[in-house]
């Protein structure tokens, strides 16, 4: 058995849930201080924000059977799951098979995951129905997927290989996600370039992506199962295999040294509070990832457990529900009518403070549920839960739907 991924190194800590947790505690410290630029935080409104949350569970999943928050339910939009259905029709040879396809198709769809903003589209050919934002990047994705569009084998077009990834062309994603001047997708280059660097760096790690078969996305799959001790693996070891393992891939980040850190940002507060660094990790899509890695690992026979050593992530819904039940409110009215950098000290506070919030909230919507946390995870939090609320505040307070503040997005944060 191989020894578990142990980051080392001054700038490895801040590759783990722990850290992101530590520092949005003490983004929250700080904005209850009255310390930050941007944001005011009123708790008092937390009850409020989980009663909302409580509606919109009770309202969706009337039995509290709720599912891991995950890119799976994503693949279930319209009420029809694909993945299922493509698992009947494909004889896979054994689970840990059908597990490869599963992350090849998780790590895939969770990259090109993030928002696409007001105006694009997806129309599905077997449904004729039309998604939108992450219902339809996740119908375009495993469109693609099915069709081959990601695999270097014509016999085998339900995998995602490195070599097919690394020649993907902004064209050929256009084209699967039906891009045009009138159906314009946010990010698409950086999107592209993302799927470009992820087929890169699986085909110069083959003792890590290609230990049963060539070199793929979903050979991780088995890198983590030599890690399970007695078939079982902490959730914060997945997110720490997925961040160091495939941390690279993310462009123009801050690198600290020798370390790519990803999704992680600069906020004066936060030296100035610490005495140390100014970084504020999020790994927001690499956590996305994790909650969606759990259910093919769990399919293949190994336990995931310590879910909630993971964090809820700071995304624009999940952010925009503190927004709009009046926990959080910015400071200066203006900036709420502008778009804000992911780099900007306004965006790095919100969103570090909706990790803080998250783990709150979860906390009082388990008491009004009556569940513990072993009952119910974040991860059913998030699903049942914040996310889907900030949604549907977002569309009755705004046309459209869209979150409180703006995010400028180069399709690879948000």
């Amino acid at each position: 058995m191989s020894a578990p991924d142990a980051p080392a190194g001054p700038a490895h800590p801040l590759l783990s849930a722990a850290a992101v947790r530590e520092r949005a505690e003490r983004m929250l410290r700080l904005g209850l201080d009255g310390r930050l630029l941007h944001f005011d935080i009123d708790l008092d409104r937390l009850g409020a924000c989980a009663d909302e949350v409580v509606a919109t569970i009770r309202a969706d999943y009337p039995t509290l059977e709720i599912p891991f928050h995950a890119r799976w339910r994503h693949f279930a939009a319209g009420g029809l799951d694909r993945w299922a259905t493509l698992n009947e029709a494909l004889p896979w040879a054994d689970p840990r098979e059908r597990a490869r396809a599963s992350f090849d198709l998780a790590i895939v769809s969770v990259l090109l995951d993030a928002g696409a903003g007001p105006a694009w589209r997806y129309e599905e050919g077997r449904t004729g129905e039309t998604f939108t934002r992450s219902e339809g990047l996740a119908v375009a994705s495993f469109d693609m997927f099915i069709g081959g569009a990601f695999s270097d084998r014509l016999d085998e077009p339900h995998r995602v290989d490195a070599g097919a990834l690394a020649g993907l062309s902004v064209t050929e994603l256009a084209r699967g996600m039906q891009v045009s001047s009138d159906n314009p997708l946010v990010g698409l280059e950086g999107r592209t370039t993302l799927l470009n660097r992820l087929g890169r760096i699986v085909a110069e790690n083959p003792d890590v992506f290609g230990l049963a078969d060539d070199p793929r996305p979903g050979g991780l799959f088995d890198h983590l199962a030599a890690q399970a001790v007695g078939e079982r693996l902490a959730a914060p070891a997945l997110l720490e295999a997925i961040l160091v393992h495939l941390g690279p891939v993310w462009p123009g980040r801050i690198v600290e040294h020798g370390v790519d850190l990803g999704d992680t940002w600069r906020h004066p507060a936060i030296a100035a509070d610490g005495g140390g660094d100014d970084l504020v990790p999020f790994h927001k899509l690499s956590q996305w990832l994790a909650f969606s890695l759990i259910e093919p690992l769990e399919e293949a026979g190994i336990v995931v457990h310590d879910l909630d050593g993971l964090t809820g992530l700071p995304e624009y819904r999940n952010g925009g529900l503190f927004v709009d039940t009046g926990v959080l409110r910015l400071k200066r009215e203006g900036d709420s009518a502008t778009s804000h950098a992911v780099s900007s000290a306004l965006v790095v506070e919100w969103r570090a403070l909706t990790v803080a919030l998250l783990d709150r909230v979860a906390g009082l919507i388990r008491e009004r549920l009556g569940l513990t946390a072993a009952e119910f995870p974040l991860a059913k939090a998030l699903e049942g839960g914040t996310w889907a609320t900030g949604r549907r505040l977002a569309r009755a307070k705004r046309p459209g739907g869209p979150p409180p503040i703006a995010v400028t997005s180069d399709g690879t944060v948000f």
